[in-house]
């Protein structure tokens, strides 16, 4: 790739888009097409099919996506397979028609069956039933794949799919209606160290940034106390201030920083072809998506303890049952990703105590 070549990163403010324009223009790039959401609609076939006959970027990197954790996903069925849908058939049917040189699409590892045998190889894909609570949003990730794949071997275009594996990190999403477990996680017990200590200054801020159901810091005190309890922060009759966290606690997860995932992402699109993929597949081409994780995981009590460490919070965790668990253990086997060259090197105790500086950090300056 030049340096000046034209990219377009679809999705460059979200969690992983704004990682991967960062380590793109710390590497020297320097020819980028950006378009918020609101100046390019990817769900709208013709405002895109306008943009890419009027831009004609040379590579695409594909992060945008209507994301959410497991209740989002369960109460928006409808929403996350018709918009994911549209905005990947959009984006990778404009680039081939418009000639791109190289497309990288984002997925997930949400794509593999529910049981799907541990550690999860990509030949996994289409092998058993999914994951019923995130299932819409999981057949669209899998749509792409296979779109890719077949645009490849019938038009000859060079489309790569990625499936990064649970992901956190700056410019990650915290709404606690809709955000992933982690980031979740993070927030609450932040919240509850606040309600520990009883500082309403820095609960103010943190509502302020991210109102909770259109609750911000001006609101009653009562009212912030309230919504605090809906979402599992509150302080107990004896005092002691609880945060409750959704599920036994037993699940386990891997999870990968997602500046990581963006070198990742860059790796891929700096170094692997298509053709190096298929190479090796034989006469049935398929699974050529490649695994981005660590190959390690942990168990959400372990993580929910590791984040009450590194924020401080003296109070209880309590893991509510009835709640959902979602797939018991989800990791990823990333032996293709090692050997086609890349291996990540920040592990989740560094990258919680990087996630809570960057929180506090982004509260704080953001406060007015």
């Amino acid at each position: 790739m030049d340096k000046s070549a034209k990219i377009f990163v679809a999705g460059h403010k979200g969690l992983v888009g704004s990682a991967i324009l960062a380590n793109l223009q710390q590497k020297g790039y320097t020819h980028f097409i950006l378009r918020s959401h609101a100046e390019l609609n990817l769900i709208d076939q013709q405002a895109v099919a306008d943009f890419f006959a009027k831009e004609k970027p040379e590579y695409v990197i594909l992060a945008a996506a209507k994301v959410g954790g497991i209740v989002a996903n369960n109460k928006y069925r409808a929403d996350f397979i018709y918009e994911n849908l549209t905005i990947q058939n959009n984006v990778i049917h404009q680039s081939y028609l418009n000639g791109v040189k190289k497309l990288v699409f984002l997925g997930s590892t949400c794509i593999y069956p529910k049981e799907a045998q541990q550690p999860m190889n990509e030949d996994a894909l289409l092998t058993a039933p999914l994951e019923y609570t995130n299932e819409p949003y999981a057949i669209a990730k899998i749509a792409g794949i296979k779109m890719c794949e077949s645009y490849n071997l019938q038009y000859g275009t060079n489309f790569i799919a990625v499936m990064p594996t649970n992901l956190y990190g700056p410019n990650d999403n915290f709404n606690l209606e809709t955000s992933h477990v982690l980031p979740a996680m993070l927030r609450k017990i932040h919240l509850g160290k606040c309600l520990e200590n009883d500082d309403r200054q820095a609960i103010s801020r943190d509502l302020d940034q991210r109102p909770i159901e259109g609750v911000t810091g001006n609101a009653s005190q009562d009212t912030i106390l309230k919504i605090l309890a809906k979402y599992g922060v509150q302080r107990k009759a004896n005092g002691a201030v609880q945060v409750e966290i959704w599920g036994s606690g037993t699940p386990l997860r891997e999870f990968l920083w997602s500046e990581e995932m963006a070198d990742a992402t860059v790796f891929v699109m700096e170094h692997i072809n298509f053709a190096d993929i298929a190479a090796s597949l034989g006469k049935e081409i398929r699974n050529t998506h490649i695994n981005v994780g660590t190959g390690v995981d942990i168990s959400i009590r372990d993580i929910a303890y590791l984040i009450k460490e590194k924020t401080g919070f003296a109070g209880e965790l309590w893991f509510n049952a009835e709640k959902p668990d979602g797939t018991m253990k989800k990791l990823t086997d990333v032996t293709k990703l090692h050997e086609l060259g890349w291996k990540h090197r920040i592990g989740i105790d560094e990258g919680i105590e990087k996630l809570y500086a960057w929180y506090r950090s982004a509260v704080e300056f953001n406060y007015v």
